[in-house]
């Protein structure tokens, strides 16, 4: 009896590193899709976005949504990782926009490389602090999920009303937002509360992906040198 007790918990902590350390490899595996398909991003013409500013944004938001359900019904299947490595290739050529934006800067290759370098920053240090104390941060769930319905409406509402402004806002609270789901996440699977390394992985890269997107735009509204 006393064996049994002892070796469960030991069991249960092997099982939660064995999850956290798939997650990082998938995570570091998403990472090649994401490149090949912003790379066929800044190749591609995008020109339909300033015609249609309001519908292509909107199109682009279901397709997303339409593949992250997707991965989340296979995701106890070897489908759910394809899934989400084409999942990932199709976020990566949404970046295209965005990235020819901010290259089209004179300093657009510096702000790219900031907001790279930042968003790694910002995870590695959460996932850290997440893995080091081991807190459980599960109670953070209620309100980060409240703050990320206001974030949809309020990034819709801001497709018909486009304040710059708002923009900036958004955009700040989304860097926020997301910084704080790392924790929230990574603290999950070392709590046993997410034990599919593939579902850990497509929030951890949510968040990511989120991150560098408003991180790379503030620093375009802030510091881009359009001379």
């Amino acid at each position: 009896m006393q064996y049994q007790t002892i070796s469960q918990p030991g069991a249960l902590g092997l099982e939660q590193n064995k999850v956290l350390r798939n997650t990082y490899m998938m995570l570091a595996l998403t990472m090649v899709p994401t490149v090949i398909g912003a790379l066929i991003g800044l190749s591609s013409n995008f020109s339909f976005m300033a015609q249609s500013p309001i519908m292509a944004p909107l199109l682009m938001f279901a397709v997303m949504m339409g593949m992250l359900f997707a991965v989340s019904a296979l995701r106890n299947s070897v489908w759910g990782i394809a899934m989400l490595l084409g999942f990932t290739f199709v976020a990566g050529i949404f970046l295209g926009p965005i990235l020819q934006h901010a290259l089209n800067l004179s300093n657009g290759a510096q702000l790219v490389g900031m907001a790279a370098g930042g968003t790694g920053l910002i995870f590695f240090s959460l996932a850290t602090i997440a893995t080091v104390t081991k807190r459980d941060f599960s109670f953070m769930g209620k309100f980060l999920f409240i703050g990320l319905i206001l974030l949809i409406v309020a990034s819709l509402a801001n497709l018909f009303f486009a304040i710059p402004a708002l923009s900036l806002t958004i955009s700040a609270i989304a860097v926020l937002l997301f910084s704080a789901y790392i924790l929230y996440d990574v603290s999950r699977i070392i709590n046993g509360g997410e034990t599919n390394y593939v579902m850990a992985t497509m929030s951890l890269y949510l968040s990511i992906y989120n991150i560098f997107i408003h991180l790379l735009s503030l620093l375009m509204a802030f510091s881009g040198d359009r001379d």
